[in-house]
C-alpha cells in the first residue's frame, strides 16, 4: 500500500471513529439540480418532486411522518438485538454471516436526507457466499455495470463486472480491508422506487439490501478499516429473503411480523 493510500485509510478511519463517538457532527443532503436529474434520467421538475417526496417534505406534516417512520424502524432494530446469524437469499444473493455482538442502527433522518434504512456491520471473517448487484455499480465516477462477488471467510476471492474490470480490481486491492464487507443495510424508504445513480438515494430504496466494501461503522461494532466504502445493491422484491437465527424475518422486500 502506497503512502498516499495509507494516509487516506487513516483519514477515513478517523472520520468514522469521530462520527461514531459523536465528536464529529455532520449532515448530508442533496438539492435538486439539472445534473442530478440528468443522471436519474428525469426532467428537473420531475426530479424535484422525487426529492421532496422521498424526504417527505411534500407531506402535510413532515415531522410527524418522520417520527412515525423512526418509531417503526426503531421497533425493527429492537427485534434484532441479541441475534446471532443472518442468511440473505434471493435471485441476486446467497450470503450467510454472523452479527453476534453487533448493533443495528436506525437511520431516520438525523444525518442523511433522504434517509430510510437500518444497518449493521457483519462479523468480518464470517461472510460466506455470493452476491451480484441488481443495478449498475458506480464508484469514484466509474460505472462498472453489474458486479458479482464470491466471498469466503469474509474475503472477496472472485469479482467480475460487466465492464471496467480493472477498476473493480484496483478498488479491491486498495488496502488490506478493501475485500471485506463493512456494512449490511436494509433499505426502508418506500418513496424511493427508482435507481438514480446517486447512492444517497439508491441505498434507501424500499425492498433492497446493500453490502458495502469495506470500511465499517464503529457504532455497529464493525472493526474493518479501509479507505473505501462502496455500496452494492441487491433487489429483494422478487422473492428475496432475510433469515435471522433460522427464522424468516423479511420476504420479497417486506418485513414480517
Amino acid at each position: 500500500m502506497s503512502t498516499a493510500a495509507a494516509a487516506m485509510k487513516d483519514l477515513v478511519t478517523l472520520y468514522f471513529k469521530r462520527a461514531a463517538e459523536g465528536s464529529l457532527r455532520w449532515v448530508l443532503c442533496t438539492s435538486p439540480t439539472s445534473a442530478y436529474a440528468q443522471d436519474a434520467e428525469m426532467k428537473l421538475p420531475e426530479f424535484e418532486d422525487f426529492v421532496f417526496g422521498c424526504t417527505y417534505a411534500d407531506q402535510e406534516d413532515p415531522v410527524s411522518t418522520r417520527r412515525s417512520i423512526s418509531d417503526t424502524q426503531s421497533a425493527l432494530v429492537k427485534r434484532l438485538v441479541g441475534k446471532r446469524s443472518v442468511a440473505v437469499k434471493g435471485p441476486h444473493v446467497d450470503l450467510a454471516f454472523s452479527i453476534e455482538d453487533r448493533v443495528f442502527i436506525n437511520c431516520d433522518g438525523r444525518a442523511n436526507m433522504p434517509d430510510g434504512e437500518i444497518f449493521t456491520g457483519p462479523v468480518e471473517e464470517s461472510v460466506n457466499g455470493w452476491m451480484e448487484s441488481s443495478f449498475p455499480a458506480i464508484f469514484r465516477g466509474v460505472d462498472v455495470g453489474q458486479v458479482r462477488l464470491v466471498l469466503k471467510e469474509g474475503k472477496v476471492i472472485e469479482a467480475d463486472s460487466e465492464k471496467h474490470q480493472e477498476h473493480v480490481t484496483a478498488m479491491l486491492d486498495t488496502d488490506e480491508g478493501a475485500r471485506r464487507i463493512g456494512e449490511f443495510g436494509i433499505g426502508t424508504n418506500n418513496q424511493i422506487t427508482l435507481f438514480t445513480k446517486n447512492m444517497l438515494f439508491d441505498e434507501k430504496i424500499g425492498g433492497t439490501v446493500h453490502f458495502a466494501l469495506s470500511a465499517g461503522f464503529p457504532e455497529t461494532g464493525a472493526k474493518n478499516e479501509s479507505s473505501i466504502h462502496w455500496d452494492l445493491l441487491c433487489d429483494m422484491r422478487q422473492g428475496g429473503q432475510i433469515i435471522i437465527d433460522g427464522k424468516l424475518f423479511y420476504e420479497s422486500g417486506r418485513f414480517l411480523d
